[in-house]
């Protein structure tokens, strides 16, 4: 079922893109311009005079809390394809849990992370070249930050979210209750109706499979589905083509097995990379 739903990330040829020289530079800043705690920010950048043709691509990072980590997954990648990295560190200090990361605050006394997402890229923006928007990257907690972030935010600069092997979802269900479902959450018809429009492509490594993996939440909500990640990634892609079936509309989501890769970050990078290179150079009118 889920074959008839992704498309075979690798079926295209998968072409590297020019090697760029080794003068880009890395480091952190530290961002306070929006209502929450400061977060630093690891970054890549190219030199001043490639800013502008460098997409943008804001990395959210997993349970370990290790943006740094994150960022590093990306640093050949960047100058491979030719992008800007900046990777926000949510610390466990100031945003404890998966109730302040993963699930952005909903319910709570807040911060609402996921509001820093659109005051986090003027900054980016501001730091030189004329970029008119962003992509998401997320892996594990990071792809449960950013499936939820895109239904609760207004991100009217988003070109494409990318959410990589999350260990289970919040399902496009108004009955079922938060978090697995909507019910009880600011949600209501009219706001699942645009999430299931939004630029979402799930990425699921298909050798994600490990039941017993420390890290995957066993509830009986998320076991409900599917035994390890990648199953509960199939299930999440079939809810939401049946919902979007049911409203008469079209499901905006895509789905990209990786074949080979588990639960790995710097291969569901490699993925993302080259797909966010293709769709950049479409926008830009530079793709065959």
């Amino acid at each position: 079922m889920l074959r008839a739903l992704a498309v075979l990330l690798f079926a295209m040829a998968a072409r590297s893109g020019p090697v760029l020289a080794d003068d880009w530079q890395s480091g952190r800043f530290v961002f306070s311009e929006w209502s929450g705690p400061p977060i630093t920010v690891h970054y890549i950048e190219p030199p001043a005079d490639r800013m502008a043709d460098a997409p943008v691509v804001i990395v959210l990072h997993g349970v370990n809390r290790n943006a740094d980590d994150y960022a590093a997954n990306w640093r050949e990648l960047a100058r491979t394809y030719g992008l800007r990295i900046y990777a926000p560190e949510f610390s466990a200090r100031a945003f404890p849990g998966a109730a302040l990361y993963n699930l952005g605050g909903i319910g709570t006394d807040g911060p609402y992370a996921y509001t820093v997402i659109e005051p986090l890229f003027s900054s980016i923006a501001a730091r030189g070249g004329e970029t008119e928007g962003y992509y998401l990257f997320s892996h594990s907690a990071g792809a449960q930050f950013v499936h939820r972030a895109i239904l609760f935010e207004d991100l009217p600069r988003l070109f494409t979210a990318f959410s990589a092997n999350a260990g289970w979802y919040t399902l496009p269900d108004l009955q079922t209750p938060w978090p697995y479902g909507l019910g009880g959450s600011p949600a209501d018809a009219d706001r699942l109706r645009r999430w299931l429009f939004q630029p979402l492509v799930l990425l699921l490594g298909d050798q994600d499979t490990n039941p017993g993996d420390p890290n995957l939440r066993q509830s009986p909500e998320a076991a409900a589905q599917g035994p390890h990640r990648y199953a509960r990634g199939a299930f999440f892609m079939r809810e939401a083509q049946a919902r979007a079936q049911s409203y008469d509309m079209r499901l905006a989501w895509t789905a990209h097995i990786v074949p080979g890769v588990a639960h790995d970050n710097a291969g569901m990078a490699q993925a993302a990379a080259r797909l966010i290179a293709l769709e950049s150079a479409q926008r830009s009118g530079r793709g065959e």
